[in-house]
């Protein structure tokens, strides 16, 4: 159970906790707390449901995460992913019916991690990734123009194309206080950096905003005019829940579960080579399920890991779980002390951070590099995408998930046909005889989503104990957009660490791909080579002038 359920925090003070780093993990954790506050209430407020439940979602859940979690410098809250998820739980099944779906969501993930499935993430397309991950991020996109335009509108349809249809038809009705301060907020949020990157743009926008509208007693609505007053305290509340009822849940349950897995695991993933560490992947899913079997109970909605305030963590000098637990009481006595004048927010200003969040979401870069690649990755790229905006998230995992594995056997059986005399035949059967400082890591059979990040492990715990890494590449048939997202990233950290990486016995297709995709331009010129014997005559001019 030691290996399943091994706490970050535990091993931190076991090993020592010094004076210094609690300055840092201190200073991180308020910083965090500062950045969190404006988008823990803007998310609940995109998400239906009102301010403070963000904020609790962000101390409770937060808190958890921390303290039972598998990554030093993993902070958890609301976040964008899930804003969709949780508006249309909302309008099928209700608040209990959040709830639920929120406690189940944290059981299953609770049982993911004592499975040991903590590896879930590599068996994820990056092209289904990016798909459900743009859509969402138009979606948030799109529920901000009612109040980024001031527009008011007493029913706004749920759907896509419906909500677009009404929002051009009552565009006389905007508002040009509202579109201003919307504009003004994303401009602060974008550019407020350019002054400091110590306070977030999006604080700084919400004080300046509000303040301005307050001063100048701007005819613009605001929380308090839509939510009321926002509670000081927290309160303990039970769904009712109905055994027969229940199976209504399980989707929404899965798709959150999922949904929030997949993100934390990813935030734990990027938070380990900003800081150099391994994080425990079935311990953080653990945790993250304990989160969301508790945070409902205390009025707040799903969590998991924030990628952006992961990272704000780690570049403030966060380095343990200390820091994210800093970050939950910094915004819980914002909560007790400041949150009454957080009613005066206005609505256009979180539109303006909502809009900034979607755009930050949307990975738009590597939507418009995965349309340059293979066809079977822009279909599930695709599809993935407009089931995600036009019908529902859950449909989108699901269908993109099969159709990912029936694209897989179709690329297998393709590559079962073709013929092998292309590539590298030579075979040295004795490698004891090769210069110090150089590796060798052979890849056999296709470089694809279920084996890239078992491989790019492998490639960087080797390349980073050599001065040259060969990757022979004779038995890879074929490379997806995952491999090649993956594969892009380890080069770039092995050339960090002053590794040369030379590419050896690649077939003309994956080497097209390559090509495609600019991994060719991070290897110095010469280095992907039709033969072993080539490759490793390269490496030995490479150490003959060291």
């Amino acid at each position: 159970m030691k290996y399943l359920f091994h706490p970050k925090l535990y091993s931190v003070l076991k090993q020592g906790y010094s004076k210094q780093q609690f300055s840092k993990d201190l200073f991180a954790g308020i910083i965090v707390g500062i950045v969190a506050l404006p988008l823990a209430i803007a998310f609940a407020v995109a998400s239906g449901v009102s301010p403070e439940k963000g904020l609790i979602t962000a101390i409770v859940a937060g808190l958890i995460i921390s303290a039972l979690g598998g990554s030093r410098v993993q902070i958890g809250g609301p976040t964008g992913a899930f804003i969709v998820i949780v508006f249309g739980i909302l309008q099928t099944h209700g608040l209990d019916g959040l709830m639920i779906s929120t406690m189940m969501a944290g059981i299953i993930l609770i049982l993911f991690g004592l499975l040991r499935l903590g590896s879930l993430l590599k068996f994820i397309p990056h092209p289904l990734v990016v798909g459900f991950t743009s859509g969402i991020a138009l979606v948030i996109f799109t529920t901000q123009i009612k109040d980024a335009l001031g527009l008011t509108i007493d029913k706004l349809p749920a759907e896509f194309i419906p909500k677009w249809t009404t929002y051009f038809t009552h565009l006389e009705l905007a508002n040009p206080w509202a579109i201003g301060l919307t504009t003004s907020t994303i401009l602060i949020t974008i550019f407020f950096k350019k002054v400091t990157t110590k306070i977030p743009g999006s604080f700084v926008a919400i004080i300046l905003i509000t303040a301005l509208v307050q001063f100048f007693e701007l005819p613009v609505s605001s929380i308090e005019t839509v939510f009321g007053d926002i509670p000081k305290t927290i309160k303990l509340s039970f769904p009712a829940i109905e055994l027969t009822q229940l199976s209504n849940y399980l989707a929404p349950a899965l798709t959150i579960a999922l949904l929030g897995g997949i993100e934390s695991l990813l935030s734990a993933v990027v938070s380990d080579g900003m800081i150099g560490g391994n994080h425990r992947s079935n311990t953080e899913l653990i945790a993250q399920g304990i989160a969301n079997v508790i945070t409902p109970i205390f009025g707040g909605i799903p969590a998991t890991g924030a990628i952006a305030r992961t990272a704000t963590n780690v570049k403030n000098g966060g380095r343990t779980p200390i820091a994210g637990i800093v970050h939950a009481i910094t915004l819980l006595l914002i909560m007790l002390f400041v949150g009454q004048w957080a009613k005066l927010i206005p609505m256009s200003c979180l539109a303006g951070i909502l809009i900034v969040v979607a755009y930050n979401m949307s990975e738009w870069r590597s939507f418009v590099s995965i349309l340059k690649g293979s066809g079977f990755d822009i279909l599930i790229l695709l599809v993935t995408f407009f089931l995600t905006v036009l019908v529902d998230l859950t449909y989108a995992i699901e269908v993109g998930i099969v159709l990912s594995a029936l694209l897989f056997m179709k690329r297998m059986a393709d590559a079962g046909t073709q013929t092998s005399n292309e590539i590298d035949s030579d075979v040295l059967e004795n490698y004891g005889s090769l210069p110090d400082g150089l590796a060798i890591y052979e890849i056999s059979g296709p470089f694809f989503f279920a084996s890239a990040k078992q491989y790019c492990s492998t490639l960087k715990t080797t390349g980073q104990k050599s001065k040259v890494l060969i990757i022979r590449m004779r038995h890879v048939p074929f490379i997806d957009s995952t491999g090649i997202h993956n594969l892009k990233d380890v080069i770039k950290e092995l050339h960090q660490a002053h590794t040369v990486v030379i590419l050896s016995g690649v077939r003309s297709e994956v080497l097209k791909e390559l090509k495609q995709n600019k991994i060719v331009e991070l290897l110095d010129r010469g280095l992907i080579l039709s033969s072993f014997d080539l490759a490793l005559q390269k490496a030995n001019e490479f150490f003959e002038k060291q």
